[in-house]
């Protein structure tokens, strides 16, 4: 059943929700970023604990809170562990008053007709009983798109077959299918997408809602109808690869449509910083993300 209070919080509280969900194959990269080269651990495992370290040294800075922060969206090793001795969904909610939200994809297949579908997968009638469980709100699956074509449409019918499954399951899904920025086509895709996601937003049950999640477009506003869909309660952007700075201005051109970033949230931070540089760079990045997101 849907926490009411969290709903509420997602459809209409002012802010941002923060991406930390990098999973196996970004965590290395997110990890050099922070700081620590891939020689500086050996294995997986070792890797996961520098990587929950390093969430859990952003969700605890003092700038992290439900003041500017909507939700945070979780990879699955952390929702299953603990920040502060409190599992991390009970710590998020109960003690920042974020609404934690979990990234259920396991990766894409390779790409082809011009996109990259969802890898199967399995198990994910038990990750979200797990996942309802543990408190979580809703989930987020990834599939990334190249080109217009039958790609495209064969992304937008995974991503809602999957919908209907998590929205089964008593849990609110975030839809994303990436639009490529660097894409020869981008403008030519995301109008595609747009009909796409139009057509089965309507076929949507008359108590069901999704969030979408959507790369910045081309065109200022073109998602505008999403907003004001009443089967849409929050639309959501990634930054897609494209520096803060021109995230946020991208945003701010979009009316309604908040953030959803990932790297450009954690740009600039490092594990060498002190705690009060940290949180002066988080609260900075904070701040600027919670601005463009407020038009």
């Amino acid at each position: 059943m849907t926490n009411i209070e969290q709903a509420e919080k997602v459809a209409h509280g002012a802010g941002f929700v923060a991406a930390l969900d990098q999973s196996g194959g970004s965590t290395p990269k997110a990890l050099k970023l922070y700081g620590i080269a891939e020689d500086a651990y050996s294995g997986d495992e070792q890797m996961f604990d520098l990587v929950h370290e390093m969430r859990t040294r952003i969700i605890t800075s003092p700038s992290f809170n439900g003041d500017r922060i909507i939700a945070a969206i979780l990879f699955e090793m952390t929702m299953d562990r603990e920040i502060e001795g409190r599992p991390t969904a009970d710590y998020l909610w109960n003690v920042k008053k974020v609404v934690p939200i979990l990234k259920v994809d396991k990766g894409l297949e390779a790409e082809n007709d011009g996109a990259a579908l969802m890898k199967p997968i399995s198990g994910l009638n038990e990750l979200l009983a797990r996942a309802v469980d543990k408190g979580i709100f809703g989930t987020k699956m990834r599939s990334v798109i190249t080109l217009p074509g039958a790609g495209l449409d064969a992304v937008v019918d995974q991503q809602f077959e999957v919908a209907r499954q998590i929205l089964g399951a008593g849990l609110v899904p975030i839809i994303e299918p990436e639009v490529d920025i660097h894409s020869p086509k981008k403008g030519e895709a995301e109008e595609q997408l747009k009909a796409a996601i139009l057509s089965r937003l309507n076929a949507l049950g008359p108590e069901e809602q999704v969030m979408l999640k959507l790369t910045l477009p081309d065109t200022d506003d073109l998602y505008r109808e999403f907003v004001e869909h009443p089967k849409v309660m929050r639309v959501l952007a990634l930054s897609g690869g494209y520096s803060r700075t021109e995230a946020c201005e991208r945003l701010a051109r979009n009316h309604g449509v908040i953030a959803s970033f990932s790297r450009a949230l954690t740009e600039g931070l490092t594990a060498q910083q002190s705690d009060d540089a940290f949180d002066k760079t988080l609260d900075e990045a904070i701040a600027e993300i919670a601005a463009a997101s407020g038009t």
